[in-house]
C-alpha cells in the first residue's frame, strides 16, 4: 500500500473509531457539519477552508513538538516539519512581497501581542482605532493586555462620513508622540490609507503596526492595498478572506526579523503547532494562483451588490458601501436594533454578528462575504440575501419560510460539494 493510501485509510479509521470511542463527541462534529451546509455563514471573520487545509490540520505533523525555528529546534526528529515550516514562511514571503515571514503565531491576538512585545514596552504611549469605531480588543480594551500594559490614545471616524478621521490621527500623533501607531479595524468597510499613516508616523518618531487580519486575503488576491511596503510590523489572521487554518502571522523587513521571531518565540509563545503550520503553506500555495485573485475580486464584488441591496431595503449602511469582504450596518431604519435583528436572523438559518456603531450607544450588524463566495454563490445571491433580511425584520417572511429558504440557497452551494 502506499504512502498516501494509508493516510487515506487512516482518515476513514479515524472517523469510524471516534464513532465507536466517543458517539457524543462524534455527533458534535457531525451536527456542526450539518449546521454549516444548511445555514449561512455571513459572519466577516470566517471562511471555509479547503479539503487540502483541513487534511495538513488533521495530519500526523499534529504530533510534532518543535520549539524553536527550522534548523535551531529545542526537540529532536523535526527535519521533516523544519521543511514544512519554511515552505510556509518562503510562500508567505512570496505571496505578501515581504523580506520576512512568521508563521508560528497561534491567533491574530497573539501576532499582535508579539508585534508589541518586538517593538514596546511596557508603558509606551500607542495610538490606535477606538473600540466604539471598530478596534480590536488587542487595541487598547481595558480588558485585555494591551489595555493593562500600554496607554492607548484612541482616533475615530468621521461622524457624517464614517470613514477614518486621517487629521485627526496626525493631531493626536503630534500631541502625544506615540511610540506605535495601529491601524487596522474589525468593522471598517474602506481600504485604509496606509502611505498617509506612514507619513504621519515617520513625522512623529512612531513606529507603523497594520493589523491587517480582515484585509489580508484581499491583498493576497490583489483585491486590497498592501500595508507591507508601509508598516514596520503587519499582523495578520491566516483565515478569514484568505481562507487558511486559524492562526496567525507576521511580516516586516529584515531589519526587525530577529526582534519579532523572539517576541513569538521565546517570549510569548511556546511551541509551534506544525499541523497548523503546514495547514498555512498550503493556504499560502492557493492565495498564490489565479483562482484566489478571481476569488478576491468576486468577494469584493458580492460585498458591493450586498451593501447596496441592504441600503435600497432601508439598512443604513456606514460609510455608504464597502471596498472589502466587510459590511456594517444599522438596522435601526426597519424598526430593530442590532441584538434583536440577529435573533431574528438566527431564527432564520443567518449567521452574523452585531458591532458598535460609531458616535452612539446603538448595536449594527457586521456581515461578510468571504464564505458565500467560497461556496460558489455570487451577485444574484447577494441581491437575493439583502431582499431576505429585510423581509425578516419587516416580518413579510416568517422564520420557518426564511429558514427554508436559507435551507434551499445553502443546499444548492454546499461548502463541501461531493463530501
Amino acid at each position: 500500500m502506499s504512502v498516501s493510501h494509508a493516510l487515506e485509510s487512516d482518515v476513514a479509521d479515524g472517523v469510524d473509531m471516534l464513532r465507536r470511542q466517543d458517539p457524543e463527541l462524534a455527533e458534535v462534529l457531525l451536527g456542526e457539519a450539518q449546521r454549516q451546509a444548511t445555514t449561512l455563514q455571513l459572519i466577516a471573520a470566517e471562511n471555509f477552508t479547503s479539503p487540502a487545509v483541513l487534511a495538513a490540520l488533521g495530519s500526523p505533523l499534529a504530533n510534532k513538538y518543535a520549539e524553536g525555528y527550522p534548523g535551531a529546534r529545542y526537540h529532536g526528529g523535526c527535519e521533516i516539519v523544519d521543511v514544512a515550516e519554511r515552505l510556509a514562511v518562503e510562500r508567505a514571503r512570496a505571496l505578501f512581497g515581504a523580506e520576512h515571514a512568521n508563521v508560528q503565531s497561534h491567533s491574530g491576538s497573539s501576532a499582535v501581542l508579539a508585534a508589541y512585545a518586538a517593538l514596546l514596552r511596557p508603558g509606551d504611549t500607542v495610538l490606535a482605532l477606538g473600540l466604539a469605531h471598530g478596534g480590536h480588543l488587542t487595541h487598547g480594551s481595558s480588558a485585555n493586555f494591551s489595555g493593562r500594559w500600554f496607554e492607548f490614545v484612541p482616533y475615530g471616524v468621521d461622524a457624517e462620513s464614517g470613514l477614518i478621521d486621517y487629521e485627526q490621527v496626525r493631531a493626536l500623533a503630534r500631541t502625544h508622540r506615540p511610540k506605535a501607531i495601529v491601524c487596522g479595524s474589525i468593522a471598517y468597510p474602506r481600504h485604509i490609507d496606509y502611505a498617509l499613516f506612514r507619513e504621519i508616523a515617520d513625522e512623529t518618531g512612531a513606529y507603523l503596526i497594520a493589523d491587517a487580519a480582515h484585509p489580508i486575503g484581499l491583498v493576497a488576491g490583489g483585491a486590497a492595498p498592501s500595508p507591507v511596503p508601509y508598516a514596520d510590523v503587519v499582523c495578520a489572521t491566516t483565515h478569514k478572506v484568505l481562507r487558511g487554518p486559524r492562526g496567525g502571522m507576521l511580516l516586516c523587513g529584515a531589519e526587525l526579523a530577529e526582534r519579532v521571531d523572539r517576541a513569538v518565540f521565546p517570549f510569548t509563545q511556546g511551541g509551534a503547532q506544525m499541523h497548523t503550520i503546514a495547514a498555512k503553506a498550503v493556504a499560502f500555495g492557493e492565495a498564490a494562483t489565479p483562482a484566489f485573485t478571481a476569488y478576491a475580486h468576486q468577494v469584493v464584488a458580492n460585498a458591493r451588490v450586498l451593501a447596496a441591496g441592504l441600503a435600497a431595503e432601508g439598512f443604513a449602511v456606514t460609510t455608504g458601501g464597502t471596498d472589502t469582504h466587510l459590511i456594517t450596518a444599522d438596522p435601526a431604519p426597519l424598526g430593530v436594533d442590532g441584538r434583536t435583528a440577529r435573533g431574528l436572523f438566527s431564527a432564520a438559518g443567518v449567521v452574523l454578528d452585531c458591532c458598535p456603531l460609531p458616535h452612539g450607544e446603538a448595536r449594527g450588524l457586521r456581515l461578510g462575504t468571504a464564505a458565500p463566495t467560497t461556496q460558489g454563490m455570487g451577485e444574484p445571491e447577494m441581491a437575493r440575501i439583502a431582499v431576505l433580511l429585510a423581509g425578516v425584520l419587516r416580518g413579510a417572511v416568517g422564520s420557518a419560510g426564511a429558514r427554508e429558504e436559507v435551507r434551499e440557497l445553502a443546499g444548492r452551494f454546499p461548502p463541501y460539494p461531493g463530501r
